[in-house]
């Protein structure tokens, strides 16, 4: 059996959100507790991020703006979520987040069917999400799609089938997205360790290693070039 990364590696690349849009109108962006630009501006709100973020893809002359993955932020000590007194602090991000301020429509990214979708409705979590499962070259893995439109929950059903550029969902706006500047959550994982409808998107340094290991890198699969 070939592995994950391998096959990640090999496949055609893949849109999950606004299709119309080229890759060449996307810009990265920096959300880590190193960039002394970001903390500068003492962001607290949803609207302050979103503000921030349309004045970063303006100034690009872009449309998208993407990154994040194995990126430690400062973004979630507001919710408890991440915070639990029992735990450690998650605070490493292990998706990739797409931010653009607009209902955009969510395209699987591959062949695979509905493992699973549920509102997380707690403050700073996905709110609507949608997590398909994919069989490749014999190895199965999944494909996390958070922060999304109420509505995109609508219609859906466990194992039903779905094509790789297929639309499945909107993106979702604040309050219902977790309370975010609107952008797609997107995580690929292999092993959902028997969860349903949600899985971490951020942990602590303490498990990072898990992690990075059971959930690679998804730009091996989207193939964007910063």
């Amino acid at each position: 059996m070939k592995n994950l990364l391998e096959i990640l590696s090999k496949t055609e690349s893949s849109k999950v959100i606004s299709n119309d849009i080229d890759y060449a109108d996307y810009v990265a962006l920096d959300l880590s507790v190193t960039n002394e630009k970001l903390a500068a501006q003492h962001l607290t709100t949803a609207k302050d991020y979103e503000e921030y973020i349309q004045d970063y893809l303006n100034r690009n002359k872009a449309k998208i703006a993407f990154g994040g993955y194995i990126e430690h932020r400062n973004l979630y000590q507001r919710s408890t979520v991440f915070n639990d007194q029992n735990s450690d602090e998650r605070n490493i991000h292990i998706g990739l987040d797409l931010w653009i301020n607009e209902p955009a429509p969510i395209y699987a990214a591959l062949d695979g069917k509905i493992h699973s979708f549920q509102n997380n409705t707690a403050l700073g979590d996905y709110g609507p999400t949608i997590i398909l499962k994919h069989e490749i070259e014999g190895c199965t893995f999944h494909t996390l799609y958070g922060h999304l439109s109420l509505d995109s929950l609508n219609g859906k059903k466990v194992g039903d089938f779905v094509g790789k550029g297929e639309q499945i969902a909107t993106l979702g706006l604040p309050p219902i997205n977790g309370d975010y500047a609107p952008h797609l959550h997107f995580q690929i994982i292999t092993d959902m360790e028997n969860k349903i409808g949600d899985y971490p998107g951020v942990c602590s340094s303490k498990t990072l290693a898990f992690y990075l290991r059971n959930c690679p890198d998804p730009n091996l699969l989207l193939k964007i070039k910063s």
